[in-house]
């Protein structure tokens, strides 16, 4: 099989970037033939704000390179990943009358929300999702606290519902959980058209754990992640140890804390690369996620799974769906300390639920979350766009 695979960059590597690289190399693995379409948000440096908002609504150049593509590979699928902002949306009609197929993984809730992540002042917002006109979010400067940008998101969500792109060019689009197709079609997207395909970790970290004991956090520094709530929560904590992996604005701030209350049992250690971090996981007793947001599909729980940790996470989104409560981690309340500072004690005093629940983890990720099972799914999911389009 053919397949052309778009994505725009981001300037801060993520997860979405990291799905679009392992999905191509395992689609290859397979034998097909990926040919690869991307732009990088570091170009933006380089356009003034008039091109890059015309850029955002529809970009001709990256439709007629598209077109240009498929004329020359016949491909039978194009799977878009992110096309936000400098692809834009009007490359979606790069599909011909003959072909190919159109799928979309939706990784946030750009469709539905100015600011992709259903998250205002620290906290859920849905104001948008119902409004054919988002407007709210180019008022409350949604995309990242600038107005003028704000508005061209605004006005690109707009143009192409008024246009019908996403319900008449797009053949499937892919979500990552239960929960965000729910939110989908409470957006207007038509249910026939979503299917849910979860994340993968490949390759497998195995789970030869060691006997360590500390909690680990593994994200941003950032609000919405969560990270001052924790270290609320470890106030009232004793002496275990916490390690704190990741990087991001608040990452001056959360030293500050760290010093003023004098956790001598927190280590920051910043960022680390993959395999860094898959051998702290080895050794925790447990991983702490206590995000805001709802989150797209957190590429850190698998990996803890995949290791035979348990979670303790927030009871909000995708988590809540991801996480069992009490079968492969613990829920809490979002944005509680006090609640998290219980379930995280209840789990140390609890040895022998958290090895358990680490073997469920362990579980559920063979069943759901490998290589092997991703690819049988995506398949599936473009053989039946395939065949629907005939």
């Amino acid at each position: 099989m053919n397949i052309i695979v778009v994505h725009n960059y981001y300037q801060q590597p993520g997860g979405e970037d990291q799905v679009f690289t392992s999905e191509s190399k395992l689609l290859e693995s397979q034998g097909h033939k990926v040919f690869r379409y991307t732009m990088h948000n570091d170009h933006i440096a380089n356009m003034n704000a008039f091109k890059l908002a015309f850029n955002t609504l529809w970009n001709q150049r990256a439709l007629n390179s598209l077109k240009h593509l498929v004329r020359r590979h016949r491909p039978q699928v194009i799977h878009f990943h992110n096309t936000f902002p400098l692809i834009s949306p009007g490359s979606y009609y790069a599909k011909s009358k003959t072909g190919p197929v159109v799928i979309q993984t939706l990784h946030n809730y750009r469709l539905l929300c100015p600011g992709a992540l259903f998250l205002k002042n620290g906290n859920a917002c849905e104001i948008c999702l119902f409004k054919s006109f988002p407007w709210p979010g180019a008022i409350k400067s949604c995309y990242r606290n600038f107005f003028l940008a704000s508005v061209v998101t605004v006005a690109m969500i707009t143009l192409h519902r008024l246009l019908g792109t996403w319900k008449k060019k797009v053949d499937r689009f892919i979500v990552l959980t239960e929960f965000a197709k729910g939110k989908f079609i409470e957006g207007g997207i038509p249910p026939e058209k979503i299917v849910v395909k979860p994340n993968f970790v490949f390759p497998d970290p195995g789970s030869n754990r060691r006997k360590d004991c500390y909690a680990l956090f593994v994200g941003r520094l950032t609000n919405e992640k969560g990270i001052i709530t924790l270290l609320n929560a470890w106030k009232q904590m004793g002496s275990i140890s916490l390690k704190i992996v990741g990087y991001g604005p608040l990452e001056q701030k959360v030293k500050e804390i760290v010093t003023k209350e004098k956790f001598n049992t927190v280590k920051i250690l910043g960022q680390l690369y993959k395999n860094d971090i898959i051998n702290l996981m080895k050794g925790a007793n447990f991983l702490l996620f206590p995000s805001k947001w709802y989150e797209g599909f957190p590429n850190t729980l698998v990996e803890a799974f995949g290791c035979g940790l348990p979670v303790i996470a927030s009871k909000l989104g995708s988590m809540a769906e991801i996480v069992e409560d009490g079968v492969t981690g613990l829920h809490f309340e979002a944005g509680n300390a006090v609640d998290l500072a219980a379930k995280i004690k209840w789990l140390i005093e609890h040895p022998d639920k958290c090895r358990h629940m680490g073997k469920n983890a362990r579980k559920v990720f063979l069943e759901k979350y490998t290589a092997e099972k991703n690819y049988e799914t995506l398949i599936d999911i473009y053989q039946k766009a395939i065949n629907d389009y005939r």
